[in-house]
């Protein structure tokens, strides 16, 4: 193998690895080591570990989704979007599946592992396994299988469940070994920004899904309709917070996330005012930065609060 083979190669792999999708895993995690350090709660080692578990999921559903959507035929040369190693030839189905066992098997040893060390009560060990499980198979039938959720409009809904409540409150029982109602709020906002995220994929790549018969969301509600969703998914994550904060806190650093709203409006005025597919590229990344910083900033404030 020359050298330039096997650099781009190593480049296919970083490419459906996505490496700039996993912070939007990991900030959940923090959001809810936030607000266990919050409620004097925090431990560190299960933080370190939920943070690593959620990188091996992330990497998880990154290589399902093109293993999925290359199988399929919906990541075509057409699309916006970059092309991934499995639509250029350079890695073939057999390597994949490969790296999808390799990465089922870490996702499993190292849930088990945070199990092992957060859990105090058998029957937190065993509602966390099946949780765990859960997560796995969400990650692979995104795109993978006869019917996947994906391609029925659902991924939304799973994004907020996975990146917001699952995420949030379930790093902040594992630290607490309790559940507390002052976490659904922050989980809300947190999966809320993430489904953004998501919904700006989509309506990236709607006019490709449609010709795949990938019915995604913003497929379904239209390219008039999916701008408007944008537009309330961020407005409630915002509300969230707000609300949030209103009833639990009562100091000024609680208020940081304020910072980021000005450029989160900003964000959904050039969405809405822009019905091109391409102009959804850079707003792609701008989602990606602003659901960061929101949920940093929110951190920080609940830490120093």
């Amino acid at each position: 193998m020359s050298s330039s083979t096997a650099t781009s190669r190593k480049q296919a792999w970083l490419e459906s690895l996505r490496p700039k999708t996993l912070p939007l895993g990991v900030i959940a995690i923090v959001t809810g080591s936030a607000l266990a350090y919050w409620t004097d709660n925090f431990k560190w080692p299960v933080a370190l570990l939920s943070i690593i578990t959620a990188g091996i999921l992330q990497i998880l559903s990154n290589l399902a989704n093109d293993y999925g959507d290359a199988v399929k035929g919906s990541d075509t040369a057409e699309r916006i979007g970059p092309l991934r190693g499995m639509q250029k030839g350079i890695i073939t189905q057999e390597d994949m599946k490969k790296a999808l066992k390799i990465t089922i098997s870490l996702a499993c040893f190292s849930g088990l592992l945070l199990i092992i060390v957060a859990c105090e009560k058998p029957e937190d060990a065993l509602g966390f396994l099946v949780l765990g499980l859960v997560a796995i198979v969400a990650a692979i039938t995104y795109t993978v299988g006869k019917k996947p959720y994906g391609y029925l409009g659902l991924g939304d809904i799973s994004v907020l469940i996975f990146f917001g409540w699952l995420s949030v409150i379930g790093t902040y029982y594992l630290q607490a070994n309790s559940f507390d109602i002052v976490t659904i709020l922050p989980a809300t906002a947190c999966g809320l920004l993430s489904v953004a995220v998501l919904n700006i994929n989509n309506m990236r790549d709607i006019e490709n899904d449609i010709k795949a018969g990938k019915n995604t969301l913003a497929v379904r509600l239209g390219v008039q309709g999916s701008r408007i969703y944008h537009a309330i998914i961020i407005i409630s994550a915002i509300l969230c917070l707000i609300f949030f904060n209103l009833i639990y806190l009562h100091g000024w650093s609680g208020w940081l996330f304020l910072l980021a709203v000005p450029l989160l409006l900003n964000h959904v005025r050039k969405v809405l005012n822009d019905p091109t597919t391409e102009g959804m590229r850079p707003m792609l990344v701008n989602m990606v930065k602003l659901a960061l910083l929101t949920n940093l900033l929110f951190s920080i404030g609940l830490v120093l609060n």
